[in-house]
């Protein structure tokens, strides 16, 4: 049986079996590769780390966008900070309150690999109401001038060129460039294999932002569950959500007459969070 196995702390590792190797390239920032595996569709990895599977991605693209753009009360424009295979970018885009969609990624050869072997943007990158700009993300938002409603941090994890949007610096310069109302979410990784990173997220977003929710969901292709930690600046209540925007998208995973059960944290969790 032939297997990639991504290996977590501890010894713990999630395996998939492969029919073979689509691709395997060097960019200036990271490795890419894409394998076809057994019975999930194609696979997309970053340096080792599976980012995701092709059958399975909604799990992970649902719950990073619409639990947010749906508690903003009007989510006209969206920053997409990472997100270059384009899942987030065309979840942003079911909703017809969001004028705009800039994505702002790194690397285009993750750009161009999925959009050749593994185009789940649907489209989405053809969209007018989106605009790709290859630049790094600490340094755009640092000299960026314009305003968002929500920014969604859609990063590898915290290595390399994306270790800097784990910051408190990154976050302070996320939150200057938030409206007076405005959202920020981005991925924490494990809750138990990786908690030490779910952990650090919040303490660091609430030495910038007024309120912090830290929630997990189950991903295929992650280790169970994976952590999300939204910032709030301004009175917005991430508890509530527009049910009558919610009647208007169409998603797989997440649950908008269920929202506010994400926000449950197992024990220990919950105990480690509060105290921060």
């Amino acid at each position: 049986m032939v297997a990639f196995t991504e290996w977590y702390e501890g010894g713990y590792g999630v395996s998939f079996r492969i029919k073979g190797k689509i691709l395997d390239r060097k960019s200036k920032y990271q490795r890419i590769e894409v394998y076809e595996t057994e019975g999930f569709g194609r696979m997309l990895v970053i340096d080792g780390a599976i980012q995701f599977i092709e059958r399975w991605e909604k799990m992970y693209h649902e719950i990073l966008v619409h639990p947010v753009l749906l508690a903003h009360p009007n989510p006209r424009n969206v920053l997409i900070i990472g997100g270059g295979d384009g899942g987030a970018l065309r979840e942003a885009l079911k909703h017809d309150v969001v004028e705009k969609v800039r994505v702002v990624e790194i690397d285009e050869m993750v750009v161009d690999v999925v959009k050749e072997y593994i185009p789940i943007d649907g489209g989405a990158f053809d969209s007018e109401r989106c605009e790709l700009i290859i630049d790094d993300g600490t340094k755009f938002i640092k000299g960026d001038r314009c305003r968002y409603d929500v920014i969604i941090i859609d990063s590898t994890d915290p290595k390399g060129p994306a270790e800097k949007l784990f910051s408190i610096p990154f976050y302070r310069d996320c939150y200057k460039r938030l409206n007076e109302k405005g959202l920020v979410i981005t991925q924490s990784g494990g809750a138990y294999f990786d908690s030490k990173l779910s952990i650090e997220v919040v303490r660091r977003m609430k030495e910038v932002f007024n309120k912090v929710y830290p929630f997990f969901f189950s991903v295929i292709g992650y280790a169970p569950c994976w952590g999300f930690s939204v910032g709030v600046k301004g009175d917005i209540d991430f508890l509530k959500i527009d049910m009558e925007r919610a009647k208007r998208i169409s998603t797989e995973y997440y649950d908008p007459e269920h929202h506010d059960r994400m926000l449950f944290l197992p024990r220990k969790m919950r105990e480690v969070m509060e105290s921060l």
